[in-house]
């Protein structure tokens, strides 16, 4: 297909409606010029096919699929190979089923555990979200089938979604809110960036210049499509000046004429609507010219590698006295409804219609173990009835497992949580059952976290978030260790919801939603203000221990251009086999603007033996130090020193070192009357010029008993140079104040 041509021979009124779809899944075909449609379809945690004709919501039953964990619960498996394999996985279904793009990754940073869809989501935290979403494209895009990175950008509500207005400062937008959609861009090229519903500091996204062109394409280098979410579309001929290739859902016909009309009349120019055109063509080409008609889906095999990803994601947060792995051959009693109907995927548009549903009764009917209800998930308060039996059946076992969570209706795309807690009738469950049984566990189905009054009453937490399909089956490896837990969160667990730094002011007023914590999200908040959590980010246990030795960094110094090469030994001092997730934090150790404690920067797991010992290692860049300076418009390192830590968790650091970073930018920093004595003295040179001065003002005859040379040097640092003509009396006049700056401009 060669689109240049194609795009020549298009009349206007063509090439208009091709920025557009044909209806809500297609794009639209041109039959004269043999240009095909293309279907794009749902799918970040499983293929969401409308079965059959589209109808103009997108609300048709869709295909059969397999439903994997979710972004929240896959994230907290920190494996990009696993990650990638699930792609590749998703790629194969996508090519079995004629579908062109996969709608996802999803990589919006989670500002709020209230934000209803957080469970697509991958982390609170940039680095870690843009390696996940990295590894995913490419699994994807392997298969040849596109994804499309959503979304794009500032949208971590669902709240109001459609109008809210996203006011976020230069510095923070670039820190936490664009680097997973960068490294996303940059690293994997996704055939598709998705822009989101909501205004960015007073400009819709599908019309944002700055957002879509001058920062996607002209900084990051991207020469995909961007495609708007379904509905998202404002102005239609703004969109397309602004860099948004195509409307969904379609047809678009007034959008159409609009864009005609505009280019007639020459407020929008033919070149870039020719753009727009070219980049949806691209997309169509590159699955036509690779489609792989022959793929066959793989129900069973799929069904597995679900269950697998569950296992290697689910988070053990607690485990007194060793309580997991069970016996199979004590009697366990396993209680809640979500044991037999299991909670394992989000509402909205990436609910899947699955292959089949494993529940954790199914997958242990071979062992001992006894169900009871407990509970209904149609009803949020207790079921007396059922209660009693749950509590009868908890007596006469040896151990109680409770599965508990939250419902669809409590959390869904469309709307956010109103509060972190369980439902009231699950909660009245675990208090009675905790009276009769020493030995209760938690299994807990939610997208994101709860708030968990009772956790001191259970012996042991499995987090399961929300783990696909075969949700039971992992679960039951879990709890029975035929798999050993190595899930650890990327996302922190507040004591409370009131403890969250964006609690104050998440769902704006109106339309208008400011984001006034600034870069200060999940465990930078947290860490910064030395605030006890419920789990810091990070935190996952295991049915083994390790060990970590021998921190080396390849050099002691090195400047903002250099690489910094860092490794750490990792031992498994255990009796079982099982991996750890090794993080690399930075932190640096003195700044002139407002950082975090510390930055996640780094992350790799490993598998060891029991007593096996093996050497990670990581690189560092100049991002790794940096912070964005909105002075100079970049990325910038201050010199000095900075601590680089290796850890289990946020909290729980093991090893560390220091080494010292040299900036290697040039700048000319201009001195005025109301610069401060201290800032001047910062700087090397500024600091030789002025101690000139200060020896003529002779402090120690200021002041007298009044106050101290060292309170005088002190009160002195925040004075601007203009003070020193009061301080300094006759000895200091206007023109040597004048003779010292042009010194120090010079």
């Amino acid at each position: 297909m060669d689109i240049k041509i194609l795009v020549a021979e298009m009349t206007l009124e063509e090439k208009a409606a091709m920025c557009a779809g044909s209806d809500f899944w297609h794009t639209k075909g041109v039959e004269r010029l043999g240009v095909p449609s293309v279907m794009v379809t749902d799918g970040p945690c499983g293929l969401r096919k409308q079965a059959g004709e589209s109808d103009h919501l997108g609300l048709n039953a869709s295909v059969t699929a397999v439903s994997y964990p979710t972004g929240s619960c896959i994230a907290s498996s920190f494996d990009r190979e696993l990650i990638q394999r699930s792609g590749e996985i998703l790629g194969e279904e996508c090519q079995a089923e004629d579908v062109a793009v996969l709608l996802g990754p999803a990589v919006n940073i989670k500002r709020s555990p209230l934000c209803g869809r957080n469970f697509e989501y991958f982390s609170e935290d940039p680095y870690a979200a843009g390696e996940m979403a990295a590894a995913y494209i490419k699994g994807v895009q392997s298969k040849q089938v596109g994804t499309s990175l959503k979304h794009f950008a500032a949208n971590s509500q669902e709240h109001r979604r459609m109008t809210s207005d996203s006011v976020v400062d230069e510095r923070t937008l670039r820190e936490l809110y664009l680097p997973a959609f960068e490294k996303a861009v940059k690293e994997a090229k996704p055939w598709t960036v998705m822009c989101s519903y909501n205004k960015l500091n007073g400009t819709y996204a599908s019309e944002n210049h700055r957002l879509l062109t001058e920062i996607l394409r002209e900084d990051w280098g991207y020469d995909g499509m961007v495609v708007s979410d379904w509905g998202a579309v404002n102005d239609r001929v703004k969109g397309v000046a602004a860099g948004m290739d195509l409307e969904m859902p379609g047809p678009g016909k007034e959008n159409a004429t609009k864009i005609t009309e505009a280019v007639l009349s020459g407020t929008l120019s033919e070149e870039d609507l020719n753009k727009a055109v070219e980049r949806v063509l691209k997309v169509v080409a590159q699955y036509i010219e690779n489609r792989q008609p022959n793929t066959a889906f793989q129900y069973e095999r799929d069904h597995e590698m679900a269950r697998q990803m569950a296992a290697e994601s689910m988070v053990l947060l607690k485990n007194e006295a060793g309580i997991l792995p069970l016996s199979k051959e004590k009697k366990v009693a396993f209680l809640g409804e979500f044991a037999k109907h299991p909670r394992f995927q989000g509402g909205g548009s990436s609910h899947v219609t699955c292959y089949k549903i494993t529940g954790a009764v199914e997958a242990a009917k071979d062992l001992n173990i006894v169900y009871a209800p407990g509970y209904s998930i149609e009803s949020q308060e207790p079921q007396e009835e059922l209660l009693a039996e749950a509590v009868k059946a908890a007596k006469e076992a040896d151990c109680a497992v409770l599965f508990i969570g939250i419902t669809d209706e409590m959390e869904s795309e469309g709307f956010d949580r109103k509060n972190l807690k369980i439902p009231f009738g699950q909660q009245r469950l675990i208090e009675e059952v905790v009276k009769v049984q020493k030995n209760t566990i938690a299994v807990i189905h939610c997208g994101a976290p709860v708030e968990m009054p009772w956790l001191n009453d259970v012996k042991a937490v499995l987090y399961a978030y929300l783990g696909g399909e075969a949700v039971g089956s992992a679960v039951v490896d879990l709890l029975y260790g035929e798999k050993n837990p190595s899930g650890k969160l990327a996302e922190t667990f507040p004591l409370r919801l009131e403890d969250n730094p964006s609690y104050l002011y998440y769902f704006g007023e109106g339309d208008l939603t400011e984001y006034r914590e600034g870069i200060f999200v999940g465990y930078r908040y947290y860490d910064k203000k030395d605030m006890e959590v419920l789990f810091p980010f990070g935190y996952g246990l295991s049915y083994t221990e390790f060990a970590y030795s021998s921190l080396r960094l390849d050099r002691d110094s090195l400047k903002d251009t250099d690489s910094l090469h860092v490794s750490v030994k990792v031992e498994n001092i255990g009796n079982r086999a099982g991996k750890e997730i090794v993080q690399l934090y930075v932190q640096d150790n003195e700044s002139s603007v407002i950082r975090p404690v510390k930055e996640l920067k780094g992350f790799e797991k490993v598998e060891l033996a029991p007593g096996e010992e093996k050497e990670v290692s990581f690189t560092l860049d100049k991002r790794s130090f940096a912070y964005y300076n909105t002075e100079i418009s970049d990325w910038d390192v201050e010199t000095g020193d900075f601590t680089i830590m290796i850890g289990k968790s946020s909290r729980d650091i093991a090893l560390s070192a220091v080494v010292r970073v040299e900036s290697t930018r040039q700048y000319k920093r201009v001195f005025t009357i109301n610069s401060t004595f201290g800032d001047i003295m910062a700087d090397p040179k500024g600091q030789e010029i002025v101690s000139k001065m200060l020896e003529k003002m002779n402090l120690d005859d200021i002041g007298g008993e009044a106050i101290s040379k060292d309170a005088m040097m002190a009160m002195m640092g925040y004075m601007p140079l203009r003070g020193a003509l009061m301080m300094g009396g006759d000895k200091i006049r206007p023109e040597m104040i004048e003779g010292l700056l042009d010194q120090l401009n010079a």
